[in-house]
């Protein structure tokens, strides 16, 4: 079964064929408000605290964007509010997918919780919006992103910190709602929207009002881990497209 306003999985006719069998659909219209959650990183106080704020209602929906668990102080309780919530969505990470291939461990997560993730989508979308972790390269068509393109996507010379990174080269729709790549703050344009603002190292859990066009965040209790200033992205608006 199917969750409310949510359609079974399938190819929206773009991707190839690894990631289209990944994909969900989603009915905007089955749904009061839609709300893209950044990275929460087992940081499961801190997602609580932003639900609260957002005040979700069952008439509403969450999307998170991956990387649900590792490296704070919950996975477990954060992933559950994921699982044992209708209306909370994520796409899977690069975290979910290391969990599963063996690169990555969470001792806190049991043989239940991989099947779950097992069952994560690469890909949501609804509307002209397209939720992945990592993001797209605006260079090559949907058609040639492997699953690891949109776990992974980050800086256009290797996939590192260095720029230029997709989201500001990007200029063609959809809009694309990413985390995966650390910013020092919150950054839109009207064809990228990163929400990865490292609640876990100490900074905001951040999500965007869909409807209302407007970001909302929370500060986490505390700091978890600690991360170097250069792996911290100050973004800067999208340049044109000139390759």
């Amino acid at each position: 079964m199917t969750r409310r306003g949510q359609a079974r999985a399938e190819s929206p006719g773009t991707f190839s064929d690894q990631v289209a069998s990944e994909h969900r659909r989603i009915d905007a219209d089955a749904w009061a408000d839609i709300y893209v959650v950044g990275d929460v990183h087992g940081c499961r106080r801190t997602f609580e605290r932003l639900l609260d704020r957002l005040d979700v209602g069952p008439d509403d929906l969450v999307v998170c964007v991956g990387d649900v668990v590792r490296k704070g102080p919950d996975s477990k309780g954060a992933l559950a509010l994921v699982r044992e919530r209708e209306n909370v969505l994520t796409v899977r990470g690069n975290n979910e997918q290391g969990l599963l291939d063996g690169s990555k461990s969470d001792p806190a997560l049991d043989a239940e919780d991989l099947s779950y993730i097992e069952t994560l989508p690469l890909a949501i979308s609804w509307e002209d919006v397209l939720v992945v972790h990592g993001g797209i390269d605006h260079r090559e068509p949907l058609s040639e992103h492997a699953p690891e393109d949109v776990l992974n996507t980050r800086s256009l010379t290797g996939g590192g910190y260095e720029r230029p990174y997709w989201f500001e080269r990007r200029s063609e729709r959809p809009q694309v709602f990413f985390g995966h790549t650390v910013l020092a703050e919150a950054f839109e344009t009207p064809y990228a929207v990163g929400l990865d603002t490292g609640c876990v190292y100490g900074g905001e859990l951040t999500a965007y009002d869909w409807r209302a066009g407007e970001f909302v965040t929370v500060e986490p209790p505390e700091t978890y881990r600690s991360r170097s200033d250069d792996s911290i992205v100050s973004p800067r608006p999208a340049e044109p497209v000139t390759e």
